[in-house]
């Protein structure tokens, strides 16, 4: 079992920056895959970025290419999600996602991900 804490949301102004960090305990003893989700009021559970175990390979939604940046310390077993260049429309619970080697052609999809965290409120003020 893996346990995963985020932290880091708060309320930020637009076009300011936010990072957020997702650490990782429990049964950890391989690198696992990692990605972060995002959901607003009554909406799904969305896509925003993903990395490999190895940290290696990245994968970004289309509305965050550019401006979101994800990252890890395996040293330390957090994830990190630098956000720049926020828009109102980022605003959402933000969600650390954690599985034990997910499939390439799925990193998108919540269901790809065992392990979630309690996940961390993001509002942007326009």
């Amino acid at each position: 079992q893996v346990q995963l804490v985020e932290s880091g949301g708060r309320l930020v102004q637009a076009g300011g920056s936010l990072r957020l960090s997702c650490v990782a305990s429990g049964r950890t003893g391989k690198n696992i895959d990692m990605g972060w989700f995002r959901q607003g009021p009554g909406k799904e559970r969305d896509f925003v970025a993903a990395i490999t175990g190895d940290g290696s390979t990245t994968f970004y939604a289309d509305s965050v290419k550019g401006r979101f940046t994800i990252s890890r310390d395996n040293a330390k077993n957090t994830v990190y999600l630098q956000m720049n260049s926020l828009k109102p429309e980022d605003t959402a619970v933000y969600y650390c996602a954690a599985d034990h080697g997910f499939l390439f052609s799925t990193y998108d999809r919540a269901r790809s991900y065992n392990y979630w965290g309690q996940g961390t409120q993001v509002t942007v003020s326009s």
